[in-house]
């Protein structure tokens, strides 16, 4: 990839400036002390506009196809710091783009700088730095310049997240998300060692094509899904994403669960693509992590009562869709299947988007019923469709995309992934085919347990009777805050209608991965993929959906209504105790998968003729976490208790320590 003296046009010189206004945009708070309103609606210009110029990068990259990179800083002793766009680099910059700008005119007025005039500056200013970081590091083109934007990324992460730091299950979920995040980076560390060694250079240039001892690369890509896999929130690695996600301001979950997580996928999808052949036990490996990740992420959301937990947890499960599909691509590569490798590759790039898409306009439609009740507890919402029907309506649509259902954005990404599923068990007889056979009913499964998730949070909070005072007290979200979720929502509809619009910027994202241009043998997406009639398919379904609604209206304004009550199946004072919770709704499912979910049941107490008031409650528990992780680090901790007695606190003793640990050294050396 030539290093050229780029122009003010060039499409990575955009994205770079894109970068630069949105670290300037959390500047402007720190500056100007007066004026907090008008200070706090400029800060989200600066990130339109960064957006606005972002996109106007890629557009021009993807329609002259010119690859660009240049340096930053030339002299350093690990290689000059280069920037640069390609194809891969260009499809996960459009999420970032998109997503930051909504999220920064949303929090204008869910995060208003006269209600919380201590903590908006601290978060517009991290939110800028955050953005910047994440368009940094997906053109970044050396592996310390990449690590650099990382830690960036990781540490304006914290800040964001520990906002309201002065709650303790905030900082709890700060500390685990710091502890995690620094986990994965370690491994990071070994990774980009190990490519440096195998490639004499820090340049992704130099890296690509390497084929180092099968025993480097085994390292290499351990090490990749270990760093990487803590980002995104694969299972088991997903442990600091439930907490930290429900403990952020709503606007911070979108943006960490739309696009943040994302960059452990670009991580990994970035070292896969070094290796044009990779060993088939690496597609196994993901593809197997992908169905666990898919199955046990929807199952533990279920199982929550908390609306943003139970959203962070279908974050798990669509990661664990995206892995699916990357599994199948790394099969279709090793086994020579170019379809194979098309379809899947095509399936987690797009569904990349897409979750991007829907799960940041669920986030911040949960953020507006948070807003307006002051609680996440599910259990204490309930009938706030009438209140907020833009909220409620809006949050339904990213519901049904998020589940796959037509005629939205997730039912083709999914699609796609199926496809490349069928074609994999019918064109391939090695040992991975009953892998990927088992990847479509885990698929069908995930998807149906989704729909299940959905009508329970969708019934239970919006629909019913009030659960609870603050309910009765809701009221709509404001346009600020409404017309990001309406934006994200048309895109959802719009991919769902047109996906050939997608597919065209697909073909060029996955033939560069692959490094395997298209041919007779590598078919096109849009003639691999029947996109056309999934056109027609929500078309007509959108038709009917229309004529269904006409049809309710004029039967609604024709008929003369009486207003009541629910009817409260024979109870003569029924309240709103009687409706289902999230508990009641689950129960069957939870019980189900009891041996990997562990509730935790505190059940009535009755006894006696007249029992006294009791109550039941239940607890689906993070069994990574809680069961595991925890345990094991109490047990080490018991263990190396012993070892604190050599802590004195005596100056004399600690300089012995130093020098008997100076003298083992040297004579480990001669």
């Amino acid at each position: 990839m030539p290093v050229v003296q780029p122009s003010i046009t060039d499409p990575a010189v955009l994205i770079a400036l894109s970068a630069c206004l949105a670290a300037t945009s959390g500047l402007l708070p720190l500056f100007f002390r007066r004026r907090q309103s008008s200070v706090q609606a400029a800060a989200p210009l600066f990130v339109v506009i960064a957006a606005l110029i972002g996109l106007t990068g890629v557009g021009i990259f993807f329609a002259t196809g010119k690859t660009t990179t240049f340096s930053i800083f030339e002299t350093l002793p690990f290689g000059p710091c280069d920037l640069g766009l390609d194809y891969l680099s260009a499809w996960f910059l459009l999420p970032v783009l998109v997503v930051s700008s909504c999220c920064s005119i949303y929090a204008t007025r869910y995060w208003a700088a006269e209600v919380n005039p201590k903590t908006w500056r601290r978060l517009t200013f991290f939110f800028g730095l955050l953005t910047a970081s994440l368009l940094i590091l997906i053109i970044a083109r050396n592996g310390i310049l990449f690590l650099i934007a990382w830690e960036v990324m990781a540490l304006s992460a914290f800040f964001v997240l520990t906002t309201e730091d002065h709650k303790p299950d905030v900082q709890d979920a700060g500390l685990l998300y710091l502890v995690a995040t620094h986990t994965g980076t370690l491994a990071l560390f070994a990774l980009f060692s190990l490519l440096g060694v195998a490639a004499s250079s820090y340049q992704f240039s130099a890296m690509s094509g390497i084929a180092p001892p099968a025993a480097v690369a085994a390292a290499i890509f351990c090490t990749a899904l270990f760093g990487f896999g803590i980002k995104a929130g694969l299972m088991p690695l997903h442990v600091w994403l439930p907490s930290a996600h429900a403990a952020a301001p709503s606007h911070i979950s979108a943006i960490m669960s739309g696009v943040m997580i994302k960059t452990g996928v670009y991580g990994l999808l970035r070292i896969l693509s070094f290796f044009p052949h990779p060993p088939l036990w690496w597609g196994v490996t993901l593809l197997l992590a992908g169905i666990a990740s898919a199955i046990l992420g929807v199952v533990f959301a279920l199982g929550q009562h908390d609306l943003k937990r139970l959203l962070a947890y279908h974050s798990i499960e669509n990661i664990g869709i995206i892995f699916i599909g990357i599994g199948l691509a790394a099969i279709g590569q090793t086994s020579g299947q170019n379809l194979l490798t098309m379809l899947g590759m095509a399936g987690a790039l797009l569904h990349t988007v897409n979750h991007a898409l829907f799960k940041s306009l669920l986030f911040l439609g949960a953020g507006s019923v948070i807003h307006a009740s002051h609680t996440r507890e599910i259990d204490l919402m309930g009938g706030l469709a009438k209140p907020m029907p833009w909220t409620s309506a809006l949050f339904l649509l990213g519901a049904v995309a998020i589940c796959g259902l037509p005629p939205l954005n997730g039912f083709v990404s999914e699609y796609l992934i199926y496809l490349g599923i069928f074609n994999g068990v019918s064109g391939e007889n090695g040992p991975a085919v009953p892998v990927m056979a088992l990847a479509a009913p885990a698929l069908a499964m995930v998807g149906a347990l989704a729909v299940a998730c959905f009508v329970k949070a969708c019934g239970i909070t919006f629909l019913g009777t009030h659960r609870s005072e603050e309910a009765h007290k809701v009221h709509e979200a404001g346009w600020p805050m409404r017309l990001p979720m309406v934006a994200l929502a048309s895109l959802c509809v719009f991919i769902g209608i047109f996906p050939q619009w997608a597919a065209k910027l697909l073909q060029p994202a996955v033939s560069a991965w692959a490094q395997t241009p298209a041919s007779s043998d590598n078919p096109l997406l849009q003639t691999a993929a029947p996109l056309g009639w999934i056109t027609i398919l929500a078309m007509v379904l959108l038709m009917a959906a229309v004529i269904l609604l006409l049809t309710l209206a004029r039967t609604y304004r024709k008929n003369t209504r009486a207003r009541s009550v629910t009817w409260g199946c024979g109870y003569l004072r029924p309240t709103p105790r009687i409706q289902y919770t999230s508990s009641s709704f689950a129960e069957m499912i939870v019980k189900l998968f009891a041996g990997v979910l562990h509730p935790h049941l505190h059940r009535p107490e009755i006894a006696g003729t007249i029992p006294a008031k009791t109550r039941f409650s239940s607890h689906v528990p993070e069994a990574v976490l809680e069961l595991a992780i925890i345990p094991l680090c109490a047990a080490v901790d018991q263990r190396f208790n012993r070892m604190r007695k050599l802590q004195h606190g005596q100056l004399p003793l600690y300089i012995l320590y130093i020098f008997v640990t100076l003298c083992l050294l040297l004579t480990w050396a001669v």
